[in-house]
Order: C-alpha cells, then structure tokens, then sequence
C-alpha cells in the first residue's frame, strides 16, 4: 500500500496538496527527479514533473545519487545544505533520486495554471 502527498506548484506560484493512494501512486513507482508523467492522476490536464521531495524521516531526495537508497554524502552547497562558510563541507543524509514506497512527500511543477477554487468549495472539502 502506497501512499504519497503530492506537492503540485504552477507557473504562477500557486501551489495545491493532493493525496494519492494505491493504483494512482503506484504510477510513480520507480521516476527519477526530472521525468515527466501525465497530470490525470490529480485531477489536471497536462504534465507533471517531478522536482524534489523527501521520506518520512524528512530526508530529502536528491538529483545526483542515482538510486533510492538513503546516503551519507559531502556536501559543499546545493540541496539539502543550508548556507555554510566558504569552504566549509558537511556530511549529510540524502536519498536517492528514484521514487520508492519509502518516498512520503512528492514536489511537482504543472506545465499550466492551477484552477481557482472558490472559498465555500474548500471548506466544504475540510
């Protein structure tokens, strides 16, 4: 049983949460940070692409470590490393940039505009 919370941001800046269970989020098992996969699956016309996101431990998944496995890499700068000092380097955990079902929070950027819902539609989904 897979479950992942889908981050979908547009060109605009909006930004909408969507929760996908089991056959819609099996779909997407196994692309990396970068593919592109169709937006039917919340709902959109369109495409998606996969940008970042993190496991349940809030480890975040990065485009250079092929896999999904979690590592411990140096970093200098880039994701996952807030700013250090000039020349400064860190060792941190990192995951891999394959969707796995260890995979909690998924970020995507849609090729369109989001729609606009009205106010009384959202409260009355909560």
């Amino acid at each position: 049983m897979t479950n992942f919370k889908l981050t979908v941001s547009d060109v605009k800046g909006k930004s909408i949460t969507k929760e996908l269970k089991d056959s819609d989020a099996n779909t997407l098992l196994g692309l990396q940070l970068g593919n592109e996969t169709d937006a039917s699956i919340v709902g959109l016309k369109g495409k998606l692409k996969l940008t970042g996101g993190s496991d349940k431990s809030g480890v975040p998944m990065r485009n250079d470590i092929h896999g999904s496995a979690r590592k411990y890499i140096l970093l200098s700068k880039g994701v996952g490393l807030q700013a250090a000092e000039i020349g400064q380097r860190v060792r941190k955990l990192m995951r891999g940039n394959t969707v796995s079902e260890e995979i909690y929070q998924i970020n995507c950027k849609f090729d369109g505009e989001l729609p606009v819902e009205a106010p009384a539609e959202v409260a009355a989904e909560s």
